[in-house]
């Protein structure tokens, strides 16, 4: 049975103005770390310094207050931070609506245990293939 283009999915964290990417410092190993975790990138023991590398970069970003390169390799999920707004979202082009939606949770847990005051938007914007 064919079927047409995947559509991509995606979850977006809106953050309330006011917000600085700082602000998301204290918990976003963690939420690599789930992304990570859900693409099966870097998770044996011999990947952990790849792994620790890649946090690190994302967290001296965030720790100037700049935006940081989030996760935009080829996986079930990447974790994109738009260039033009105060936002960052996961996106999926083969993960199931349930799926994303359970992972945004788990995501939606860290933000709030920081603080960190946002809206969740699902499929916000469509995105071409």
């Amino acid at each position: 049975m064919m079927s047409g283009p995947m559509k991509a999915l995606s979850y977006h964290f809106i953050f309330a103005p006011g917000t600085r990417y700082k602000d998301l410092a204290p918990v976003f190993p963690d939420i690599l770390k789930i992304v990570l975790a859900e693409n099966d990138h870097f998770q044996s023991p011999e990947d952990e310094e790849n792994r620790e590398m890649f946090i690190q970069m994302n967290m001296a970003d965030l720790e100037q207050d700049r935006k940081p390169e989030g996760y935009n390799r080829k996986g079930k999920f990447r974790l994109m931070f738009p260039l033009d707004r105060m936002e960052m979202y996961l996106r999926t082009n083969v993960a199931k609506a349930p799926e994303l939606r359970r992972t945004g949770e788990k995501i939606a847990e860290m933000l709030s245990t920081a603080n960190v005051k946002y809206e969740v938007a699902e499929n916000a914007n469509e995105f071409p293939d």
